[in-house]
Order: structure tokens, then C-alpha cells, then sequence
């Protein structure tokens, strides 16, 4: 299980939040070069806006969702050259071209199934991260801190 911390900027509903995420932000370039990246988080901790939140994530979910994101489509296409090219015997073809037509064309399909399925994981709740705790109060956005508060139950 994989965790970061977070402020959160914004609650939609009693269950969802929206944070600003990541301390490794300024690592990363896949999502505009080490900006601040938002994210939509179950609010399992009920956290409130301006509190710095520590989010978690299974690392597995996110392990199957890389799998179908990336290598599904290489190997799809990879099939795809292979029945091409069998195929290209029978018609009298050209290997090489058949091989290129059925390689993207299951490639094509492919992203089209991935997006779908994609689109249907993202709502299932493995698929998203969580705030499990509260850590504190951090920086508003017009630069004023707010201070610490314990609450004692």
C-alpha cells in the first residue's frame, strides 16, 4: 500500500474530496512537469478543507490497471501481426502488409476496450486513493496558516 500527503482544496460529497497530492510531484513530469497535481479521494478520515491529509492507494489494483493500460494493447497488436501474416498465405498476400493491417486494427480495438474498461474501473472504489488520517492543518490559498488543532475525543 502506497501513501503520500495531500492538502485538501475541495469536498464534493461527505464520502469524496479533492487534494492537492504527492510530495514526489517535483520528480515527476508525466502530469505537466512537477505541477501540483489534484486528485479525487474517498474521505474515509472526514477530512475537511485546508487539512493536510495523508491519502493511501493499493498498489495492487493500480498493478492490473498498469497491465491493461500498457503491455494488453503491445500484446494484442503483437497477436494481431501473427494471425495477419498466417492469414496472408491463404489470401495470397502480402505477409508484411497483412501483418501490419491485423496489428493495428487489434491495436485500434484494443484502446477501445481499454477505455471502456477503464472508464468502469474508475468508479469502482480499489481503483481510487483514500484519505485514511488527518495530519494537520496546512498553507490556505491566500498564503495565511491556519494552526494546529487537537481535538480530544
Amino acid at each position: 500500500m502506497a501513501t503520500e500527503e495531500g492538502v485538501v482544496t475541495k469536498i464534493e460529497s461527505a464520502a469524496t474530496a479533492w487534494g492537492k497530492s504527492c510530495s514526489a510531484r517535483s520528480s515527476c513530469h508525466s502530469l505537466g512537469g512537477g505541477e501540483e497535481t489534484e486528485v479525487e479521494a474517498l474521505n474515509h478520515a472526514g477530512a475537511q478543507i485546508g487539512q493536510k491529509v495523508v491519502l493511501s492507494f493499493d498498489t495492487s489494483p493500480l498493478l492490473k490497471a498498469t497491465f491493461l493500460l500498457y503491455l494488453f494493447p503491445i500484446l494484442t497488436m503483437m497477436a494481431g501481426a501473427f494471425i495477419g501474416q498466417q492469414l496472408a498465405t491463404t489470401f495470397h498476400l502480402d505477409p508484411s502488409f497483412l501483418a501490419a493491417v491485423f496489428g493495428f486494427l487489434f491495436f485500434g480495438l484494443t484502446l477501445v476496450f481499454v477505455r471502456s474498461k477503464g472508464n468502469k474501473l474508475a468508479k469502482r472504489d480499489e481503483y481510487r486513493p483514500k484519505i485514511i488520517r488527518v495530519v494537520g492543518y496546512a498553507v490556505v490559498e491566500n498564503d495565511t496558516p491556519v494552526p494546529d488543532k487537537v481535538t480530544k475525543s
